[in-house]
């Protein structure tokens, strides 16, 4: 069939907007009209050329929309469901058996090869096959070919509009303080920049009933956006050395820490500012793919502090996604209000408006 897509032909050009021929479902494939598609940072660091797919390229890996077809043996959804897109894994490896998904054995190859297993692209073009398949779906497009196990069922009522970004983005952010981390009921959580990953980590210490919850962003209007999500305190990393702010607020130090900004100097900054036994998450992507931090192995001993590295919040999409659902249904995970939607034809506009510091989470969305 034919499909409108955004390809990325070499990094850090514009997407462009091009009329491509996608292919039918085979086994276990599901075939899905997308209604909107979120843009995360993974989608520019592959455009940019930092995440390894060929290219030309189509990129994309928050779609929600709706089922039109299924392939032979897909019992999970059927044509006319609602559903989010989230990444692919095998299913069968041990670490998704045990319930870890994010850890597959083959998440580089089916979420970043750009082909199929078999070495075959769904997508193709005058000139050719294109790359795609990213994150087992590519919907930076009008329709999307996804896969059993990367496709979660949604409630009839769902905001296709709105949920896309749960599939990556803010099951992160809320999966890390959530699942990963767990923060308990009355702890202190400190979350370093207030993006859309973090103020998702914002809004799931507000459901794990965290107590206290800083944001450390530098900009203000961030800080007011996740004040009004449910953080307590918000500083700017301009007034003063962090472990100071923080420690004016918890004496004793902030017993987890999430960091989504992959900066070292503030990963090695908040060190100073965790309670004893507190827990690191850490989720940001460094710009350096060599970064390190400096870790002081007695400090570490001595106040027992445990590193998560967090791969999509350690969940299990079947099960957290349509949790995040139900919890914004109620009211209680209002991540809509990050959400500013541009229509798909104005992908680009999107992104320099991100750059700009204009939008915490872009969502395009078809007509």
């Amino acid at each position: 069939m034919e499909i409108t897509a955004a390809v990325a032909h070499k990094p850090l050009a514009d997407f462009t907007l091009e009329t491509l021929t996608l292919d039918g479902p085979k086994a276990g494939e599901i075939l899905v009209k997308i209604k909107s598609v979120g843009l995360c940072h993974t989608d520019l660091a592959a455009r940019e050329g930092i995440v390894p797919i060929p290219m030309p390229a189509v990129l994309g890996h928050e779609g929600a929309g709706t089922v039109l077809e299924v392939g032979a043996g897909v019992t999970k959804v059927k044509a006319g469901d609602k559903v989010a897109l989230t990444f692919n894994s095998c299913g069968s490896c041990e670490n998704c058996v045990l319930g870890s998904p994010a850890y597959c054995y083959q998440f580089l190859m089916l979420n970043y090869a750009g082909v199929r297993p078999d070495g075959s692209s769904p997508i193709t073009s005058a000139e050719g096959p294109v790359n795609s398949v990213f994150f087992g779906q590519s919907s930076f497009a009008s329709h999307a070919l996804a896969n059993e196990q990367n496709v979660v069922k949604l409630a009839d009522d769902a905001p296709l509009e709105l949920v896309g970004p749960l599939g990556c983005g803010i099951q992160t952010g809320a999966g890390a303080v959530m699942n990963s981390m767990a923060a308990h009921e009355g702890s202190s959580l400190l979350v370093l920049g207030a993006g859309s990953v973090g103020l998702a980590g914002v809004l799931g210490g507000v459901v794990q009933g965290c107590s206290t919850i800083i944001v450390l962003e530098p900009h203000a209007s961030r800080r007011a956006l996740a004040l009004q999500l449910g953080a307590t305190h918000a500083l700017d990393p301009a007034a003063g050395e962090l472990a100071e702010q923080v420690r004016a607020i918890v004496p004793i130090g902030a017993q987890y820490v999430f960091d989504t900004t992959g900066i070292p100097s503030v990963i090695e900054a908040s060190l100073g500012a965790m309670a004893p036994h507190a827990a690191l998450g850490l989720v940001g992507v460094p710009t350096d793919p060599t970064a390190a931090i400096g870790l002081s192995l007695m400090q570490a001993m001595i106040i027992g502090i445990k590193i998560y590295g967090i791969i999509e919040g350690d969940a299990v999409p079947d099960e957290f996604i349509p949790r995040l659902a139900a919890l914004h249904r109620e009211g209680r995970f209002p991540f809509d209000k990050m959400i500013t939607k541009f229509p798909f034809n104005q992908i680009n506009e999107a992104i320099e408006a991100g750059h700009r510091g204009e939008v915490v989470k872009a969502v395009l969305v078809h007509d």
